[in-house]
């Protein structure tokens, strides 16, 4: 008797087909439109460029914008994995509603959420109020940006986190601790590890969203030059003076600084799941 081996047939067509498809769509929308920031910023000579990229106004806020949007980050990986961790491992009335909640600023447009943090913390506001005569000044000040990409960030590393600690057995934290593990222990060498990758991808995707946040952050900063002032709204400055090539060439060097710094994340990643045998979310 000959057995006919059974070929399995795909939901969607062959690899040809959906390989096509895939490469013409990223092209259409990631590749052409990033291309046309270099073509545009290619009208200005080598020595325009660097003059441009180099203005005192534009390095601040190149500064003020990595700077704030990797302390952000970091503030969201600790908060975001607390938060992720109480949402996985424990029952508690009102779960559903924190769970919720934690998805608000997806949803939420980010000028409201930039209104009501200046409202919150400013001056006269319900905890700026308290803080300024402390010498702790929010609104209109660097602090104020953090906050602002604090809020935005951390949805993207507690629902990165959240379903790999859900999916982690908590009888190996037992074992562990059978084994005369302390706590510190059990999470160093238990659970860091296999979180680890997905840890790093919500950060690199709460730092990306960061580094290019304009809506929230516009209305807290208070827009003072070279104190206060972010990079995306140097480029928007530039579009409105119709300085088409300057704005590009902020926009160039924005896209090269972030493509590197989430080249090197995702590496890191890359070691991390490979050390450890766990992918990242």
């Amino acid at each position: 008797m000959i057995v006919i081996p059974f070929k399995r047939r795909n939901v969607l067509p062959g690899f040809g087909i959906t390989m096509g498809l895939t490469l013409a769509y990223l092209s259409l929308m990631v590749l052409i439109p990033l291309s046309t920031v270099f073509v545009k910023s290619s009208a200005l000579t080598v020595d325009r460029f660097i003059h441009t990229v180099t203005r005192p106004n534009v390095l601040a806020a190149l500064k003020l914008s990595f700077g704030t949007a990797l302390a952000a980050s970091l503030v969201n990986v600790v908060f975001g994995l607390l938060v992720a961790w109480v949402l996985a491992r424990y029952q508690f009335p009102g779960k559903r509603i924190v769970d919720g909640l934690v998805d608000l600023p997806f949803a939420l447009p980010t000028a409201v959420a930039g209104i009501c943090l200046t409202a919150v913390y400013s001056q006269n506001g319900w905890v700026g109020q308290f803080l300024e005569p402390r010498g702790i000044k929010v609104a209109f000040a660097p602090l104020g940006i953090v906050v602002a990409l604090i809020f935005i960030g951390i949805p993207f590393v507690v629902r990165t986190v959240q379903p790999v600690l859900e999916d982690l057995d908590e009888e190996i934290e037992e074992a562990a601790a059978s084994l005369g593990a302390n706590r510190f222990q059990t999470f160093y060498r238990v659970i860091a590890p296999t979180v680890l990758p997905a840890l790093l991808t919500g950060f690199a995707m709460a730092f990306a969203r960061a580094v290019g946040e304009y809506g929230s952050v516009v209305f807290i900063s208070g827009n003072l030059p070279m104190k206060t002032e972010i990079l995306p709204l140097v480029i928007m400055s530039k579009l409105e003076q119709f300085d088409i090539p300057g704005a590009t060439a902020i926009a160039v060097v924005m896209l090269v600084i972030s493509f590197v710094m989430l080249l090197l994340i995702n590496m890191l990643q890359h070691w991390s799941s490979r050390r450890t045998g766990v992918k990242g979310a």
